[in-house]
C-alpha cells in the first residue's frame, strides 16, 4: 500500500493549481516541508500542506513517502535553515542539495537529518527559531530578502510574493502564520492606528472592492518592507504604500495585524 505521506525531498517544489505542468503556481514547498497525499495520477499527486493546510497538485518524483508515525511526528521538527546564501545537504552517494532558508531539517543531529529512510549531511547554518529574538532581529531578517524579485506562488529569496516573504520572516523565529495575504489578515490582533504600530506589525492592502490583495512588514510607523515587482522598503502613511518610483500611492491600506 503507498504511502498516504510524504515530504519534499528538493529544494523548491511547485505546488499547482491543476495537474499540469502549465497550470498556475500557488506556492512552493521547500526541502523538508511535510503533506499528506489525498489523491494520486500517474504523474501527479494531490496534497494538503502540514504548516498551513494548502492544497495543490505536485510532481510524485519530487517526494519522498513517510509513515503515518513520520508524519504525526512532524511538529516536532524545529530545526530549520537560518538566513543563508549557500547552505546545502550532501546525500550518501555525494549528490548535493542547495536549499534555502526557512527549509525544515527532520531529525537533526551533529549536523546529519534523516527522512524517509535517506540520510543527508547538513552545511550550513542552522537554527532553532526564537520567537524572542523578533524585536531584535526582524529588521535584518527582512532585509536579508532586500531585492529579490517578485514571483507568484514563491518563497525563496530567487522568486517570492508578499505573502511568502512575510511568511518565511515569521518562521525564521518560530512564529506559524497562513500562506496568503487574505488569510493572514485573519490572523492576529488588530492594531487600532498606524500611529500605534511597532516594527514586525504586518500591513494590509486591500483593492477597489475591499478585497485583500497585498500584505507587508512594517519596520517603524512610516516604513514598511514588501514584496512588489522586488521586494523593496517604501514609506508608508494613513492612505497606504507611497511607490517612490511611481511618485504616487500604490497600494491602499486596509487593516494593521499584530502578531507578537
Amino acid at each position: 500500500m503507498e504511502s498516504s505521506y510524504g515530504i519534499c525531498r528538493v529544494a523548491i517544489a511547485p505546488i499547482r493549481a491543476d495537474a499540469s505542468d502549465r497550470s498556475e503556481i500557488f506556492t512552493q514547498l521547500l526541502f523538508g516541508d511535510a503533506f499528506e497525499i489525498l489523491e494520486r495520477q500517474e504523474k501527479w499527486a494531490r496534497i494538503r500542506t502540514l504548516y498551513e493546510d494548502y492544497e495543490g497538485w505536485i510532481d510524485p518524483k519530487q517526494l519522498t513517502a513517510i509513515s503515518a508515525e513520520e508524519f504525526k511526528s512532524w511538529p516536532e521538527q524545529k530545526w530549520i535553515v537560518g538566513l543563508d546564501r549557500l547552505p546545502k545537504v550532501i546525500k550518501s552517494n555525494g549528490e548535493e542539495i542547495f536549499l534555502v532558508p526557512g527549509c525544515t531539517l527532520p531529525n537533526f543531529k551533529d549536523l546529519r537529518l534523516e527522512f524517509g529512510g535517506e540520510s543527508y549531511k547538513f552545511d550550513g547554518e542552522a537554527i532553532l527559531p526564537d520567537p524572542s529574538k523578533f524585536s531584535s532581529e526582524l529588521e535584518s531578517a527582512c532585509k536579508f530578502y532586500l531585492n529579490a524579485p517578485y514571483l507568484w506562488g514563491g518563497r525563496t529569496p530567487w522568486g517570492i510574493d508578499c505573502s511568502g516573504l512575510t511568511q518565511l520572516v515569521f518562521k525564521q523565529f518560530g512564529i506559524k502564520i497562513l500562506r496568503d495575504a487574505a488569510q493572514q489578515a485573519t490572523q492576529g490582533e488588530t492594531v487600532d492606528f498606524l500611529a500605534s504600530a511597532k516594527p514586525g506589525d504586518l500591513a494590509f492592502f486591500d483593492n477597489a472592492e475591499g478585497k485583500i490583495i497585498h500584505v507587508g512588514i512594517l519596520l517603524s510607523t512610516d516604513r514598511i518592507i514588501h514584496a512588489s515587482g522586488r521586494v523593496k522598503i517604501d514609506p508608508i502613511d494613513n492612505q497606504g504604500i507611497y511607490s517612490e518610483e511611481l511618485g504616487k500611492h500604490s497600494h491602499q491600506l486596509r487593516i494593521i495585524k499584530r502578531f507578537v
